[in-house]
């Protein structure tokens, strides 16, 4: 698909530091009309922190939001696979180049029907300083952040900097004691909130930003995560049948959960 320079550069990015010069696109620039929500997070991300990102991205996208990350390893592109087409990635390269190959044929059907950006025209790979630079496009383009996993001085936590910086609301999910350590800390100084349940916080955002909701894409990630994503904190077998009846047996048999002890493990 032809790359194309951006007439305009969108506004959330022309007071920041060190704004770029110039952004070229592939795509559908319809999607910076909307309300954006960037969810970065760790290349080697727990299962939990993979589960929680598909299912939240896939139900913004059908709330009417779109998702912005970098089409990296890891929480990245979970972001895009589960908002898709509703999602934006900002690349670290020009866009005659893919990066990483890992992630090649998501990011040319993003060519065609979501939006790449990138501030690099033609000729121009990926490297360590670029995802620096790319990070701060990401956050700043974004209205809310949602940051999925991360440790200390990991290039996630860079990106949690130029967040509180540029005064970007933060959002995290919760995670158990030792785990994704640079999150826990942002939620026990008070510098992020919690996600603590999906549903809320997207009713949270849309009454925030006065959306309705978008007619539903063609995914079917949210009753399955919502499933896996809830029994990765171990509930009891009484407290997971609660929630999810029937669709518990389901999952059992199809080898996704076992009960050990009156207790659901994700398998």
């Amino acid at each position: 698909m032809e790359i194309k320079k951006l007439d305009n550069i969108p506004k959330n990015l022309v007071n920041i530091k060190k704004p770029p010069k110039e952004l070229y696109f592939q795509g559908n620039l319809e999607l910076l009309k909307k309300p954006k929500i960037a969810i970065v997070g760790a290349r080697k991300a727990s299962q939990y922190s993979r589960n929680f990102t598909l299912s939240l991205s896939s139900r913004l996208s059908k709330a009417g939001f779109v998702v912005v990350s970098g089409g990296a390893l890891g929480i990245d592109i979970l972001a895009h696979e589960g908002s898709f087409p509703n999602t934006i990635g900002i690349m670290a390269n020009s866009l005659d180049y893919i990066y990483p190959k890992t992630n090649e044929k998501l990011i040319k059907k993003m060519a065609e029907e979501s939006l790449l950006l990138s501030e690099y025209f033609k000729g121009i790979t990926a490297h360590p300083k670029r995802f620096i630079h790319r990070n701060r496009l990401i956050i700043t383009l974004a209205d809310i952040v949602v940051v999925v996993e991360a440790d200390l001085n990991s290039g996630s936590s860079q990106s949690i900097r130029i967040a509180l910086e540029n005064n970007k609301p933060l959002f995290v999910p919760p995670h158990r004691v030792g785990e994704s350590l640079a999150t826990n800390i942002l939620l026990e100084n008070g510098q992020a909130k919690g996600i603590f349940d999906i549903d809320n916080f997207i009713e949270n955002m849309k009454i925030l930003f006065e959306t309705e909701i978008a007619p539903t894409q063609n995914n079917n990630y949210d009753e399955v995560d919502a499933v896996l994503l809830f029994c990765q904190s171990a509930p009891s077998y009484e407290e997971a049948f609660q929630k999810f009846g029937d669709k518990l047996f389901e999952y059992e048999l199809e080898g996704k959960i076992e009960v050990k002890n009156g207790t659901v493990i994700v398998i």
